[in-house]
């Protein structure tokens, strides 16, 4: 699969995955929806790999790095993300989750070194200015308050951690461990420290039976996890988590659209404006550099 064709896929996935969130929220705590959905989507994976007679057996030292690779990408990303919401709006939660990039921006330099273009910077700013511009009616809406800091903190947590996860996901495909295999297990993990964290808050693990709670599972965990996770993961290695990353931003993007087409959202200036920025930013930051970037 070529690189075009992996960003589309991740993009329209996670860019549709709102809507089967919304789908979790309710009955069951959040926590423990998560922990069904990387528990579902590890079986998944270790069902193919059982198909497709791939090795599962890993050394210890393996393990230890699958074990920080899914507790940071698949448990504690998830759980300060889920958590900040508590505290401040989508749209907050949009923007922060948003400066991924700047942190993968950051993280790369220091594991691997890597050099930044100033058109990955140019097309970053693009980007984070047109999703600040997308949201702004309901950023403008908000009080500065203790509960808003504690939100955007909690939220900027669960992108560090989902950063760190980045960089043990590039590292696992340095060392030439197979992704799918690595996923497995990571999900693994991931699931496993969702579901210490359901016990620990003293949370119950409930389950509604309804179909749309059934089908959105099932779209997070093989859509939203199994197919969405392996293509943006192939990324990081592929194309750098700096680019990679923009995905994050395009996220709302097709979320805007979606809402558009299913709830009738209606656009204004600022949803044109934001929209036009957004896509200029991806445009700036995945075209081809003039110069080889040092690696």
């Amino acid at each position: 699969m070529n690189n075009t064709l992996l960003y589309i896929i991740t993009v329209v996935i996670w860019g549709t995955t709102w809507i089967a969130i919304s789908y979790q929220l309710g009955d069951v705590a959040a926590e423990a929806s998560i922990t069904y959905r990387f528990a579902l989507a590890a079986l998944v994976l270790f069902v193919f790999c059982f198909i497709k007679k791939l090795p599962v057996k890993f050394s210890i030292a393996q393990h230890g790095i699958f074990l920080a690779f899914g507790v940071t990408l698949f448990g504690g990303n998830y759980f300060f993300l889920y958590l900040s919401q508590e505290h401040i709006n989508s749209a907050l939660s949009s923007i922060a989750f948003s400066t991924l990039m700047l942190a993968n921006i950051i993280n790369a330099r220091i594991w691997y070194k890597t050099e930044i273009s100033k058109q990955v910077y140019l097309g970053g700013a693009l980007g984070l200015f047109g999703i600040v511009t997308l949201f702004w009616p309901q950023i403008n809406d908000v009080q500065l308050s203790t509960a808003t800091f504690t939100g955007l903190g909690l939220a900027l947590l669960g992108v560090f951690l989902a950063s760190l996860g980045n960089m043990l996901s590039i590292k696992n495909q340095k060392d030439k461990l197979p992704i799918v295999q690595s996923n497995a297990w990571g999900m693994t993990y991931g699931a496993l420290f969702m579901g210490m964290t359901v016990l620990i808050q003293g949370n119950s693990f409930t389950f509604s039976y309804t179909l749309t709670y059934i089908s959105s599972l099932l779209y997070l965990s093989i859509f939203g996890s199994v197919i969405a996770f392996g293509c943006y993961l192939s990324l990081l290695n592929k194309i750098g988590p700096h680019k990679a990353s923009y995905s994050s931003i395009m996220f709302p993007a097709i979320a805007v659209v979606i809402s558009t087409v299913i709830e009738g959202f209606v656009w204004n200036s600022y949803t044109i404006s934001g929209f036009i920025c957004m896509i200029l930013g991806n445009i700036v930051v995945l075209a081809k550099p003039s110069v080889k970037l040092k690696q």
